[in-house]
């Protein structure tokens, strides 16, 4: 086969017609002349990069990274949010997906977006450039009888119309708790959110008419979807929970995603209610020099020295040994070795493990079973102990 002249270049509003005909082919749908200029305006609107493969200029691959920012730790993180990523059939298995996989990862360092982001169609596929499972959320089918009790609170519900504005601090506040989670924008409420989460909006206010949860939801069929229940006290939930069992006459059944440490089911008169885990995103560091230096670690009454040696094919700024210190009020660096040393406290591990490891979705200790962590046991030991606990959530989705 001879081998194909592939450029790989940036997708423009002129490639416009070409980049939706890709889209819709690969994802199954299709959009009306209405949307298509909604989804021009906000491909206009969001800040992202968008990148084309082409092929005697036509474009065979695409891919799209966008510009967000996460939580970690309870700062935010700039974030690149890899979507979109789409071949056409006669172009597949070429190595094309591969290219634009690594070309975002360098334009991604350039512009300090340390982490990155994905939905997989494929685990497998992903991990092989880095990617690695950082996230799982539990879903719960609830039957009409088995819903929480309704209880007293000392704040009210009240139904919401209007704009998102009232949203955002409360949404900042839960979503802070958690690792992974995004730091949304005006514009990802106004497309993502309203798209995606059509419906009902509840507000929790507690006794001092402060408003400190909320609920988005809608009933179709007997059947009531929650799409967020987002509160920052356990009497707002409680309340909010109340609000949803008043609809106990009109649905059979209630369905909802929360964080994978969500306690409803030990509330509960009958637990047993049908609960999923369900893998859901992947992420990995960009730039793990870069990235260590934002990231608090927990303080100790020492400083901590081990030498990482760190495994990333697709990204060589991050392959290497690197001797990383934290200080004892949890401030880090990574530095290079330029010649390998002997250490007495040394872990070696890859780009995707180092990920999922430091935004707490697994513990080293458990990592090292898995042999995805080697090295001395104290070494791993004192690194689980300055790697702050925090579930890991995404309540979004692109």
């Amino acid at each position: 086969m001879k081998p194909l002249n592939v450029e790989i270049k940036p997708v423009t509003l002129e490639h416009f017609n070409e980049s939706m005909a890709l889209s819709q082919f690969a994802f199954q749908y299709e959009r009306t002349e209405q949307e298509l200029e909604q989804t021009k305006d906000q491909l206009q609107d969001e800040p992202a990069d968008r990148w084309g493969s082409f092929i005697n200029g036509q474009m065979a691959a695409q891919a799209t990274v966008l510009e967000l920012q996460t939580y970690i730790n309870g700062r935010p993180f700039a974030m690149g949010g890899l979507a979109g990523v789409a071949t056409w059939p006669e172009y597949r298995r070429q190595g094309l997906v591969a290219k634009l996989l690594v070309h975002s990862l360098q334009t991604m360092k350039e512009k300090g977006l340390t982490i990155s982001f994905l939905h997989p169609f494929a685990f497998g596929f992903y991990r092989r450039f880095g990617w690695e499972t950082y996230t799982e959320h539990k879903s719960y089918t609830i039957k009409a009888d088995q819903l929480p009790l309704r209880t007293a609170v000392a704040g009210r519900v009240a139904r919401h119309s209007g704009s998102y504005d009232l949203l955002y601090p409360i949404y900042e506040g839960y979503a802070s708790k958690y690792n992974g989670s995004l730091m949304r924008t005006e514009q990802w409420w106004k497309y993502r959110i309203a798209k995606r989460k059509p419906g009902q909006i509840a507000v929790y206010y507690n006794e001092q008419e402060q408003p400190e949860g909320y609920l988005i939801y809608e009933v179709k069929e007997m059947k009531l979807r929650v799409h967020e229940l987002v509160s920052l006290s356990q009497e707002a939930s409680s309340g909010l929970w109340s609000f949803i069992a008043q609809h106990d006459s009109m649905i059979g059944e209630l369905t909802v995603t929360v964080p994978s440490d969500d306690l409803l089911p030990f509330t509960l008169s009958n637990p047993r209610i049908k609960q999923e885990i369900i893998p859901y995103f992947m992420a990995r560091i960009v730039d793990a020099e870069a990235f260590v230096r934002q990231y608090p670690f927990e303080a100790s009454d020492r400083e901590d020295q081990l030498l990482v040696e760190l495994t990333d094919i697709h990204a060589e700024w991050n392959e290497g040994c690197f001797l990383l210190r934290i200080s004892p009020e949890g401030k880090a660096e990574m530095v290079r070795i330029k010649e390998k040393i002997n250490h007495s406290m040394t872990i070696t591990t890859d780009i995707g493990t180092f990920t999922c490891m430091l935004l707490g979705y697994q513990k080293p200790a458990r990592l090292a079973q898995l042999t995805r962590i080697t090295g001395e046991s104290e070494a791993i030991k004192r690194l689980q102990a300055r790697i702050p606990e925090r579930t890991t959530y995404l309540p979004d989705f692109f």
